[in-house]
């Protein structure tokens, strides 16, 4: 006869793979938070105790909103609320990057997963999060990232100065064209003896002509084409930039403070290229706080006049340079050794090539804040 459930063959089994469960848990290198569908956390393993700075016995029981930063703190118990309600999915089962808060306030982004697990008495969900600031291939990738937005932004700045240099040279080369034609004309009318000049002129005009029609090809060659452009909900594309930006930027207490209007329509935008634009102004601002001791970057969303999006950055760092602080966007002007100074340039010209416009403030308590607008989509845009 079958041994029951509750048989001592039946008992050894079950504490057997507790067993195994809880080392597997134990020893895992991501951090494992486990929470109940009121969002209490019912364990942690060491890694999620060594990623938070807290104990296990400072989590347990406790709302897992205190490993969020706001806003996202905030509107927890409301997601999961809707959930209960409606059983619509809108993150378990898929990967995401997000902003965790450790306990002394410092963020850092990580790699989120949700599983459910269904019990007799309710629902477990457990969230398996990989600190995305310590693995070596993310940093190599983002160096490599890095290197090659700074080469396209080379690219964008010299196509811009070629532009500007066709448009400068195509009129003293037809200049040219003219005063050589009419030399011609007079020519003409002198003796056989100038001949040879003219055959002179001829080349001088042709060789003109020639000029023109390259500067033609080059403004035609660096025409930047339409990019890939689709309707993207500008929260999600600005919270996984500020996620990239704090990459390699651990050891620095940076603290993202995070205040995301969830009723804004979509934008229609080239999503990678919107992303750089954040990406340069939080750089900027967290290269900005060296040898400051409070360090906090506020970032915020909000609708902005008829069909627009607007995004804020501001951050308590010394503020603009003065020597930048009248015109932050001119080319190849920069404070830092290294820079180029084309970063806040290219910036502007994206948030520009998407119908929006780039500013940035000095505010009376100091710091600094840029702020860019972006027309909303439409369902026929997609």
């Amino acid at each position: 006869m079958a041994n029951s459930a509750g048989s001592p063959d039946a008992i050894a089994v079950a504490r057997e793979r507790e067993k195994r469960l809880r080392s597997i848990t134990r020893t895992a290198p991501d951090a494992i938070v486990v929470i109940d569908e009121s969002g209490i956390i019912d364990t942690v393993n060491p890694a999620a105790e060594r990623l938070f700075g807290y104990s296990r016995a400072e989590l347990v029981g406790q709302n897992v909103k205190v490993l969020m930063p706001s806003p996202h703190r905030e509107a927890h118990d409301s997601h999961l609320a809707r959930y209960r309600e409606t059983g619509e999915k809108r993150v378990i089962g898929i990967g995401r990057v997000v902003v965790g808060r450790r306990k002394d306030g410092t963020t850092f982004p990580a790699r989120l997963a949700i599983g459910e697990i269904e019990l007799e008495h309710g629902r477990l969900f457990t969230g398996f999060l990989h600190d995305i600031t310590e693995r070596e291939n993310i940093q190599r990738r983002a160096g490599i990232l890095q290197q090659e937005l700074m080469h396209a932004s080379r690219l964008s700045a010299m196509g811009e100065m070629a532009s500007g240099i066709a448009h400068e040279l195509n009129q003293p080369l037809t200049a040219v064209m003219n005063y050589t034609k009419a030399a011609r004309r007079r020519l003409d009318r002198a003796e056989s003896g100038a001949e040879p000049i003219a055959d002179l002129v001829d080349k001088a005009g042709q060789q003109a002509e020639r000029a023109a029609e390259i500067v033609k090809r080059l403004r035609r060659f660096i025409k930047k084409d339409e990019s890939e452009r689709r309707l993207e909900p500008v929260n999600a594309v600005v919270e996984e930039a500020a996620a990239l930006a704090l990459i390699g930027a651990s050891d620095r207490d940076i603290e993202l403070i995070f205040s995301l209007n969830d009723a804004l329509p979509p934008v229609l935008m080239d999503r990678i290229e919107v992303q750089q634009v954040v990406l340069n102004i939080l750089r900027n601002a967290i290269e900005a706080f060296e040898g400051t001791g409070d360090r906090k970057i506020y970032i915020s969303t909000q609708a902005a006049g008829s069909r627009k999006v607007q995004v804020n950055i501001r951050d308590n760092g010394p503020g603009l340079a003065p020597s930048i602080a009248d015109d932050p966007f001119r080319p190849f002007q920069t404070t830092k050794a290294d820079g180029m100074g084309i970063g806040l340039a290219i910036s502007r010209t994206i948030i520009d090539a998407h119908g929006g416009r780039l500013w940035a403030e000095s505010p009376p308590g100091g710091g600094a804040v840029f702020r860019f607008s972006l027309p909303a989509g439409s369902a026929s845009d997609g």
